[in-house]
């Protein structure tokens, strides 16, 4: 298994493809395969929010970019900047990722969140692409939940890390 620890820092260029959706490019510890096929195990520093087009250096040398998967987005726009702003507030309110164009906001899908927002009066229509959304406020992740798949995944990764050592 691959096992990568940082993000690459040199101009060699890309040898191998990493393509995962915005939700698996939050984690810093994560087991996942490359586009060849190869498994691979994520071990980076916490807080790491992996972008479309990042480079990684695995420990054999390998470098592998990061391509952001194509998503089932939500496209938010609006007849003014009011309403588009109105829809924004609410969306972050609640704390969803939202990717902020010049006239329009795109999320993830969300059923519920559509009919919230096509009841504040603004367009919502369906896409398909990468989704970059703005890192926040402090420039780090924020996540809900209980956490017991990850922390199963990390205790798989220090073992293979360990063997590895």
């Amino acid at each position: 298994m691959l096992l990568i620890e940082k993000l690459c820092t040199s101009s060699s260029p890309a040898i191998e493809r990493l393509v995962l959706p915005f939700e698996l490019r939050q984690k810093s510890r994560l087991r996942t395969r490359l586009e060849s096929g190869e498994e691979a195990a994520l071990f980076l520093e916490r807080g790491v929010i992996l972008r479309g087009g990042d480079r990684l250096e695995a420990t054999d040398g390998r470098i592998v970019e990061v391509v952001a998967a194509e998503e089932r987005l939500l496209v938010v726009t609006a007849g003014n900047s009011r309403e588009l702003a109105r829809a924004a507030y609410h969306l972050g309110n609640r704390h969803i990722p939202v990717q902020v164009g010049p006239d329009s906001l795109k999320l993830e899908y969300d059923h519920v969140l559509e009919i919230m927002l096509r009841g504040l009066g603004v367009e919502v229509t369906e896409a398909r692409g990468p989704f970059e959304p703005e890192a926040g406020a402090y420039g780090g992740g924020h996540r809900h939940g209980s956490g017991e798949d990850e922390a199963a995944q990390i205790a798989e990764l220090l073992t293979i890390k360990r063997a590895r050592s």
